[in-house]
């Protein structure tokens, strides 16, 4: 079997979300055929030559170059493969794009639906685009692959024909950078790079309105009332729509509180969140919570919303908070804070066991079960 995949999610350079799906399921992929396991050919598109980290080719994995800007699917990868002159068997696109027409079998991941409720916090462009391109390949798409149970539900519940389509492929961490007892040395060094003085709370993620960073902001005002010396660091590249989250910052006289990082590299990235006392995540929706399983990995108590995916990806490992209620978000952070070594520590190695049933290995051998319903 020949299979072709949009790689273009993947080739990024700074990588958060999406991008790090589409990279494992690359990775992933590349490691089983040189492992002997997944006989399969790709061919991976892209709209831009791969990045020096990106899976090096083989004889049974390659990369196609179709130059291209804007709206690449449509005037470069569409029309290349109407002929299929590759002889694809399957086309894979990690995202909610799949390519307009084409005759080879077409298989599409969701994220999340999050937008059909919560259309005012995108703009109308990205929104109308998300809304009428995703349902399309929900429609055209032989399968769709889910990264949670709850982003499954969702798809059923909007497009009920696509029920015994949809699979379930939950995401994980990588083991080798998050773990128990990072290094001190390390924790002090990132740390001293973004100024961080003492205790802090962290969010890592996109600054976004579906994030909820100024309910978390609001939160944090009563938090830092009853904890004096304690910060809260709020890590993330800026998204969309994120001007209101710093008007929000002043408007509560937090300027000395609060630490914005912007974007964070990876290699921080364990270092940062080891260091904290509680690592907080209180978005409105999130189609798996990516960065709350690495806090988990670290040994890192998380406060996560109630909503969408995380009460799935958390379980019992963390304390659940309605996103609509700053105090509650700012009672299940005091809680964390007030805990006494023992209940502190039992929550961390709940945390961690509940981080181990996630891997990344897991989702990519999920993906080829997928893949593999179509071998010829």
């Amino acid at each position: 079997m020949i299979i072709g995949i949009d790689g273009n999610e993947a080739n990024i350079k700074n990588r958060v979300g999406v991008n790090h799906y589409a990279y494992q399921i690359l990775l992933g992929l590349k490691k089983l055929q040189d492992e002997g396991q997944f006989k399969h050919q790709i061919i991976v598109y892209l709209k831009n030559h791969p990045l020096d980290d990106m899976p090096k080719e083989s004889s049974s994995y390659k990369y196609h170059v179709l130059p291209g800007g804007g709206m690449w699917i449509i005037k470069r990868l569409t029309p290349y493969l109407i002929r299929n002159r590759d002889h694809l068997d399957l086309m894979f696109s990690p995202s909610h794009y799949v390519p307009l027409l084409s005759s080879i079998p077409r298989i599409c991941s969701i994220m999340d639906l999050g937008y059909l409720e919560f259309s005012g916090q995108f703009k109308k462009s990205d929104y109308w685009q998300l809304r009428l391109w995703s349902a399309y390949s929900i429609l055209v798409s032989k399968a769709i692959i889910s990264i949670s149970n709850s982003t499954k539900e969702d798809i059923v519940r909007r497009y009920p024909f696509a029920s015994k389509k949809v699979f379930v492929t939950h995401l994980g961490y990588d083991e080798h950078k998050y773990y128990q007892d990072v290094n001190k040395e390390d924790v002090r060094r990132i740390k001293e790079k973004y100024a961080i003085v003492g205790d802090y709370v962290v969010f890592l993620s996109t600054l976004k309105p579906s994030k909820n960073i100024e309910g978390l902001i609001e939160a944090f005002k009563s938090v830092s009332q009853e904890y004096k010396d304690i910060k809260l660091v709020i890590a993330g590249k800026k998204g969309w729509l994120y001007e209101t989250i710093f008007e929000k910052v002043k408007k509560l006289s937090l300027e000395n509180r609060i630490i914005f990082t912007d974007f964070i590299p990876e290699e921080d990235k364990p270092s940062l969140v080891a260091g904290a006392k509680v690592f907080v995540l209180p978005s409105f929706w999130e189609g798996f919570g990516l960065d709350i399983l690495s806090a988990m990995a670290c040994g890192v108590p998380v406060v996560a919303s109630n909503k969408g995916s995380l009460p799935e990806v958390v379980s019992e490992a963390g304390i659940l908070v309605d996103p609509y209620k700053p105090e509650e978000i700012a009672s299940g952070i005091k809680k964390v804070l007030s805990m006494g070594t023992l209940e502190y520590n039992k929550l961390i190695e709940a945390g961690f066991n509940q981080a181990k049933k996630f891997t990344w290995e897991e989702m990519v051998r999920k993906t080829v079960q997928v893949f593999e319903r179509f071998k010829k």
